[in-house]
């Protein structure tokens, strides 16, 4: 039988009852604004409570609409935030499961990388993360039929995730999806400045300039950068707010961007 990871944070990041799952996140894609001339290659998304950073979020998976008979694989990168480790680890599950359904992994992805050093299959990193899956079910309602290829990132180089990102870049029918917050727990006004600064830095591709503490997901962030520059593609900001912006107050927030890459 199909190995199949069960949802580690349904009903707390996001609501656990489909029918629910599925009106808030339509409503969040219907707030959003669909820019006909931004076709993504990649997108980078915040990952916090959807009554967070949902709205911001939208604003990248909005824009799959002009691939969504497209795209077919996900190449899905984002940090650990409950065990450290080093290089990129992988899950031997076969399916991700959300309210929605079940999501399938593209197994045979990881066989293209077995020679590399910084691959692993490591299954502890995954208990408890929130991350990647709450990327899902805006996948599952902004495409048509899809296989991921998730990956959590620990401590690695730029050129090691660049490495795995070169392997699986594919063509048309592949997205690569980072999912990495902000500044964390600054004052608004603090917030909103290094945020605008980690915007300039993403837009120009420069991972040179992008600490931790502006980006969680600074490492597969900047591993897209690097290879962004590589193969020509544009970055553009989509959306720039902060919790203080949406459901929280604003004496300490987080930061959250979305940004395409075209």
């Amino acid at each position: 039988m199909a190995s199949t990871r069960q949802p580690a944070v349904a009903g707390m990041f996001y609501p656990a009852d489909a029918r629910e799952l599925r009106r808030e996140v339509l409503a969040f894609l219907d707030g959003a604004t669909l820019d006909p001339a931004v076709v993504p290659k990649a997108i980078v998304v915040p990952h916090a409570g959807y009554v967070y950073s949902g709205p911001i979020a939208a604003s990248a998976y909005v824009q799959l609409a002009v691939r969504a008979d497209e795209i077919s694989r996900i190449v899905l990168f984002g940090p650990s935030h409950r065990v450290p480790f080093t290089g990129l680890a992988y899950s031997s599950a076969e399916n991700f499961l959300t309210p929605l359904g079940a999501v399938p992994v593209d197994r045979a992805a990881f066989e293209t990388l077995h020679d590399l050093p910084q691959v692993r299959q490591y299954e502890t990193p995954f208990e408890g993360e929130h991350c990647l899956e709450v990327q899902l079910p805006f996948l599952q309602l902004s495409l048509e039929d899809f296989r991921i290829v998730p990956f959590l990132v620990g401590e690695a180089g730029t050129e090691e995730v660049a490495q795995v990102m070169e392997r699986l870049w594919g063509g048309e029918e592949t997205l690569i999806v980072i999912s990495s917050d902000l500044s964390h727990y600054l004052d608004y006004d603090s917030a909103q400045a290094i945020d605008a600064e980690t915007s300039q830095a993403i837009e120009a591709l420069r991972p040179e300039a992008i600490t931790h503490s502006q980006a969680c997901g600074r490492i597969p962030l900047n591993g897209l950068l690097r290879e962004a520059k590589r193969h020509g593609l544009e970055a553009r900001t989509l959306d720039l707010r902060n919790s203080g912006d949406t459901a929280g107050p604003r004496n300490q927030v987080v930061g959250y961007g979305a940004y395409a890459f075209s």
